[in-house]
């Protein structure tokens, strides 16, 4: 019920986005002298707000396109090398002559696409060969492939980690720090050939017990039930994965946004002034992030029922 009443707001608000637009492209048809009028950017100002205040589902691009290795720009391509049900195995691919260190870079699973490390894969570029998780939006995902519990996401990186090879590296970023410990772990347990030459685990809390945050202090004051009640849903009939009983990935981006609701406000409100006053870089700039912070996997753990 909880993920079909979000469905329906989406879709009512999709016809305001739609009506904004439209009258965006009429406004748009006005004497120039309307248009550069303070009424007339106010206008635009906040149709445009109001065109692009959507949640995305879709993965972004990642969009590196060229790194410099040494003295001289090179191609990057993106190729899947591994595919699995809830994810796939992506090499960004160089035309160089030099080996470089093969790295795994796990990606967050909590809400946002794997191109939230766009950043950190275009530093790591220039001299590792970096290979990256790109999660499956499970709200896409047939409920025929399964499971994707911890178990699962566990499973899923060590299979990755095996078709990187022997001798590659791993690095986690937050949220699948505990994963890849275990991946790695089990994977040295089997002696396996392909257990990485280093783990990096960077912003992951594996002992919570540790400089506990008001995360773990809301953890421990519910149970696993209440949890269960409150924050699965299950995904509507019209997406792929219907059926599905998921943590919808828009819950987790309100969660976020309500930690800092009012910076966000500010953000907002500092777009419209920026777009009124035609600050085409100011206003390019909240565009790229609130594009990538709005785009989610609509579900962050996914099991059928």
């Amino acid at each position: 019920m909880l993920y079909d009443m979000y469905q329906a707001q989406d879709d009512l608000a999709g016809h305001a986005r739609a009506m904004a637009r439209l009258m965006a492209d009429g406004l748009g048809q006005t004497p120039p002298w309307v248009q550069a009028s303070y009424a007339g950017r106010s206008m635009a100002a906040r149709l445009d707000l109001v065109a692009r205040s959507s949640v995305t589902h879709t993965r972004p691009p990642f969009g590196i396109d060229r790194v410099t290795v040494g003295n001289r720009e090179v191609e990057v391509r993106e190729r899947v090398v591994h595919s699995l049900p809830f994810g796939d195995l992506l090499r960004f691919e160089k035309d160089i002559d030099v080996q470089q260190p093969r790295l795994l870079v796990v990606a967050p699973l909590s809400g946002h696409f794997a191109t939230l490390l766009r950043g950190t894969v275009a530093i790591l570029l220039p001299e590792h060969d970096v290979y990256i998780t790109d999660w499956r939006n499970a709200r896409d995902v047939t409920l025929s492939d399964g499971p994707f519990g911890l178990d699962d996401f566990v499973e899923h990186t060590m299979r990755f980690i095996e078709a990187l090879g022997p001798g590659g590296h791993v690095l986690a970023v937050c949220q699948p720090t505990v994963g890849v410990l275990t991946a790695v772990s089990l994977l040295a347990q089997a002696r396996s050939l392909a257990q990485p030459a280093s783990m990096t685990l960077m912003a992951g809390p594996v002992d919570t017990r540790i400089n506990p945050t008001k995360v773990n202090e809301l953890a421990k004051s519910k149970s696993i039930k209440w949890f269960e009640d409150n924050l699965i849903a299950t995904v509507p009939a019209r997406h792929a994965g219907a059926g599905r009983r998921v943590y919808p990935g828009f819950m987790q981006l309100t969660a976020f946004m309500s930690m800092n609701l009012d910076r966000h406000i500010k953000a907002f409100g500092a777009q419209f002034d920026h777009l009124v006053a035609g600050d085409a870089e100011k206003v390019q700039t909240h565009r790229r992030f609130y594009d990538e912070y709005l785009a989610v996997m609509v579900s962050v753990r996914a099991d059928p029922p």
